[in-house]
């Protein structure tokens, strides 16, 4: 009865932790990859104006084009680029099963860095195409070598994430113009996923978008301002691929909701520096004060650390965590290597401290 596709995709580690959570008292949860405060106020007043003026029925596939024309000017400053069209999503979930199911054909190799964001790989394997991981352990960075001798004749595009979910990793200048001149030399599209650009907190954030031009972007609002039930994401870049995926949401999830295109509209500048600042605050009290048995990156976006497990496999240590009472995701889950697992301080500092004496005792206790 079922449909055979559906043997290639797994169902999510990230929701196993989930339903595990609801059967413990009173956990403490470094799982849980969504900000921990509210949506701006605003923002949310924005969203009650739009409902009671009547906001409320189908907007065109592509979004509204107030927003549209609003995001083409703010992402041409910020991305040092002039994007040919733009699509409003239902979130950036959305945005990348549109663009995947527009480009990939059965047997197209989708080059991946590992570790990487749990639905490349499940999607990618859904249309049939074929997942190529490059290896970024233990500094998470794209070598040109690795990345040069992952490219075949099959090679249809690189998925590309900075911030990164799971390591936090930004790619500095540098690393992306290496990326960018392998990318031409094959003539490779790179869908740049960068839904945590507004989550920097050590260096000046650099898009591949500034530096290549066969990009196809994808982002959202969901993390930048807590919106993730809101599901409003978008994806810029090429005309005849938005095009595509414009025709494809048609048929699928027919318009991103409208309340959401109409609230943002005024508020695409609005300024999370206090929130910016307060998780640069978290990341610097985790990462300062996690036992040195946990070999771990410094993240520098996004909200999240992937420490390595200090003994036996990632899901081993997951396990003895949740034994003790503490939440986090086995490493597994986002990467072909079963080392490390990944922790996000997106949660109150009275949390963060209990999770981390936690994570501390487990190196005696295993």
């Amino acid at each position: 009865m079922i449909a055979d596709r559906m043997r290639m995709i797994d169902s999510s580690g990230i929701r196993k932790v989930f339903d595990l959570a609801a059967k413990l008292k009173d956990p403490v949860n470094l799982s849980i990859g969504q900000p921990d405060f509210d949506t701006p106020e605003p923002i949310k007043q924005s969203a009650i104006q739009a409902i009671q003026d009547g906001f409320n029925r189908y907007t065109l596939t592509g979004g509204i084009p107030q927003l549209k024309e609003s995001l083409l000017l703010k992402l041409e400053q910020d991305k040092k680029k002039s994007f040919e069209d733009i699509i409003i999503t239902n979130g950036v979930s959305g945005a990348l099963f549109l663009a995947l199911m527009v480009l990939i054909n059965p047997g197209d190799e989708v080059i991946i860095p590992d570790p990487y964001f749990v639905s490349y790989k499940h999607l990618v394997n859904f249309l049939n195409g074929k997942p190529v991981f490059v290896d970024t352990y233990p500094e998470f960075t794209i070598s040109k070598s690795k990345l040069e001798n992952a490219i075949t004749s099959t090679t249809k595009l690189l998925i590309l994430n900075s911030p990164s979910n799971p390591t936090g990793k930004i790619y500095n200048k540098k690393e992306l113009e290496d990326i960018a001149e392998i990318a031409a030399k094959h003539d490779l599209l790179i869908l740049s996923d960068e839904i945590y650009d507004l989550f920097t907190y050590d260096e000046k954030y650099t898009s591949i978008c500034e530096l290549y031009s066969k990009v196809l972007l994808i982002s959202g609002f969901s993390k930048t301002f807590s919106m993730t039930g809101w599901r409003l994401g978008y994806s810029a870049g090429p005309k005849e691929i938005i095009q595509e995926m414009i025709k494809i949401q048609q048929y699928t999830f027919v318009c991103a909701p409208s309340f959401a295109q109409y609230a943002i509209l005024n508020h695409l500048s609005y300024d999370m520096s206090k929130e910016i600042e307060d998780y640069k605050r978290k990341r610097d009290y985790i990462f300062n004060n996690l036992d040195p048995a946990f070999e771990c990156q410094k993240a520098n976006g996004a909200f999240y650390l992937f420490p390595k497990a200090p003994h036996g496999t990632g899901q081993s240590f997951v396990e003895k965590a949740i034994e003790n009472n503490l939440l986090i995701i086995p490493g597994s889950v986002f990467s072909e290597k079963n080392t490390h697992f990944r922790i996000s301080f997106a949660t109150s500092e009275e949390q963060l401290k209990r999770g981390v004496d936690i994570l501390n005792s487990l190196i005696n206790k295993i």
